[in-house]
């Protein structure tokens, strides 16, 4: 393995996917950027298996949704979502949803809550990464190096002195950079090396979804054939025994199975052909699996870091917050750190940016962590909570009732665990020093609701302008001005851009649909698709443009 350059604008440590995403992000910006990772490649675990449709949606802005799409289950696989008493015996509950060629066609028809670019997409953990990877690689100035650990790393006036390490032989080598990043998971060792400490809970016992937990990368190819129901890509027991989840990985026989275990299960004494046994249990049947990795977790987290900045070194993903995975939202949290960070990281470098620019990813993001752990912590509690009754599978009256209760909890579960737009599209930045407020106030944030929104802070609002293409393939890659009148011109906002060095896209959409929806004849949107700043007059365009790039943010120009 060659040792990476010696010198970047950005040393970022972790290659999981919000290093990747970032190494994307700067990339794409011609921003010099080097990745190290002490594992020997992308992962081999599934790990994550929901990319949401926000995610999604930045994956077409850099040009490969379709081809991570095509990845993980057959396109035409339901992606359902199904809860048994054991696999082969009853099942309680269903939440259906479309498969990967459904939502193709779907998400153009949808509105309101799920007006979109994209619909979610089942897809593992692993194969996200190698697309990552691959066209991380393929930009200029991006330098990707697996089997590489971080050792130590120093602040100075010009910038960061680290250290990094060789896996393979111990050979050391020096990296200077302007900035760091910590994208290096849990344990994180950018994190600990700054003192930040996670705040939230952390020890939360639940009958499932608390405590240690035991994760399972199998082969069944006869899975298909033994279990009596169709197929589902989440599959959840619900039983006194073998509770787990096992979401599925190709569709033909590979599965991620987890389960909650028990007081008198020591994870030191699990052997294969005692993991074998702990899936067949929830199996319910004897069927043949080919182990193919198992290890230990702990579940009941959810936590945030007390600081996600200091000076030039930053954390963010599982470094910055960590979950249980109840409503996926881990990975998908990380992705947004990646694409907040990067621009703005990207503008200081370019010497584009305002004292305060980089400090508002701390408070943007930090919230918005605080928010998701929360919500997925209320997830966790709904589904581990709720505890099997005795005769949950006995084939007798009473426990044909239990089912039928069970049955009901858990379909509307999976309806508020899994259908979650407010979640995926209601993140609003609307208190940020960086965003040009304008009075209004946000809709509420809930779950299961999202209420499209012009609001200076949140995602931009979307809108199909044909049968294939999104208003969001209209917005430039950097800013984007849109006039939605013919009698705004903008041309303050697209001079006082110009004056600040501001790659601005310009898009003229005189439709009263588009006005409507965002309410004001110019709306300026940020690089990660967020509205900075609307209005029907644009008289104060320098101080609104020094705002957004956070040259001064004490007060906000209200010019609706």
């Amino acid at each position: 393995m060659p040792m990476p350059p010696a010198d970047c604008s950005v040393l970022i440590v972790g290659g999981g996917p919000c290093g990747l995403m970032l190494a994307n992000e700067f990339g794409r910006r011609g921003v010099t950027a080097v990745l190290v990772d002490q594992k020997a490649t992308t992962a081999f675990n599934p790990q994550a298996n929901a990319t949401q449709a926000r995610t999604m949606e930045h994956f077409r802005r850099l040009g490969f949704a379709q081809e991570i799409r095509a990845l993980g289950l057959p396109s035409d696989f339901p992606t359902d979502i199904a809860y048994f008493t054991r696999y082969t015996k009853h099942e309680l509950a269903r939440f259906k949803l479309p498969s990967a060629r459904e939502a193709v066609e779907r998400i153009k028809q949808l509105s309101g809550s799920w007006s979109a670019a994209e619909l979610p997409h089942r897809v593992s953990q692993k194969f996200v990464e190698q697309v990552l990877r691959r066209h991380a690689e393929a930009l200029p100035g991006i330098s990707v190096h697996y089997g590489f650990r971080l050792t130590r790393f120093s602040e100075t006036a010009q910038g960061i002195e680290a250290e990094i390490e060789r896996v393979s032989d111990g050979a050391t080598h020096r990296i200077r950079s302007t900035y760091l990043v910590g994208a290096d998971g849990p344990r994180s060792t950018v994190r600990q090396a700054l003192g930040f400490g996670y705040t939230g809970e952390d020890g939360a016992v639940r009958d499932f979804f608390g405590g240690r937990m035991f994760a399972i990368y199998l082969r069944a190819p006869d899975f298909y054939r033994v279990v009596p129901h169709p197929p589902a890509w989440m599959n959840v027991t619900f039983n006194r025994e073998r509770r787990a989840f096992m979401a599925a990985v190709d569709g033909k026989g590979e599965f991620a199975f987890h389960t909650q275990l028990r007081a008198h299960e020591a994870e030191s004494e699990i052997t294969p052909d005692r993991a074998l046994a702990m899936f067949q249990e929830a199996v319910g049947a004897p069927i043949n699996a080919e182990i193919l990795s198992y290890g230990t977790w702990i579940a009941g987290y959810a936590l945030v870091a007390e600081k996600f900045q200091r000076g030039r070194v930053f954390i963010a993903g599982d470094a910055a917050h960590l979950f249980t995975p109840a409503g996926g939202l881990g990975y998908n949290t990380a992705i947004e750190d990646a694409v907040n960070l990067g621009w703005k990281l990207a503008a200081a470098i370019r010497g584009k940016a305002g004292p305060d620019l980089l400090a508002s990813y701390e408070a943007e993001r930090q919230p918005n962590a605080r928010r998701n752990t929360g919500y997925a912590r209320q997830f966790a509690d709904s589904l581990g909570l709720f505890v099997p009754v005795p005769e949950i599978e006995d084939d007798t009256p009473q426990g044909a009732d239990a089912r039928r209760v069970a049955g009901d909890y858990l379909e509307a579960h999976g309806r508020a665990e899994f259908n979650i737009p407010g979640i995926t599209f209601g993140a609003r930045y609307y208190t940020s020093p960086i965003v040009a407020a304008d009075g209004t106030e946000p809709p509420p944030d809930a779950a299961n609701l999202y209420i499209p929104s012009a609001c200076p802070g949140g995602r931009a609002p979307h809108l199909w302008l044909s049968a294939e293409q999104s208003l969001y393939d209209l917005f430039g890659f950097e800013w984007t001005l849109l006039r939605l009148s013919r009698g705004a011109d903008g041309q303050r906002i697209i001079t006082a851009a110009t004056d600040a060095g501001l790659d601005l896209t310009v898009v003229d959409l005189p439709l009263d649909e588009a006005r409507d929806l965002y309410q004001a004849d110019l709306v300026l949107i940020r690089p990660d698709q967020i509205v900075a700043w609307r209005g029907n007059s644009d008289e104060t365009a320098p101080e609104i443009v020094r705002r957004v790039l956070g040259f001064e943010t004490s007060a906000a120009p209200a010019t609706v």
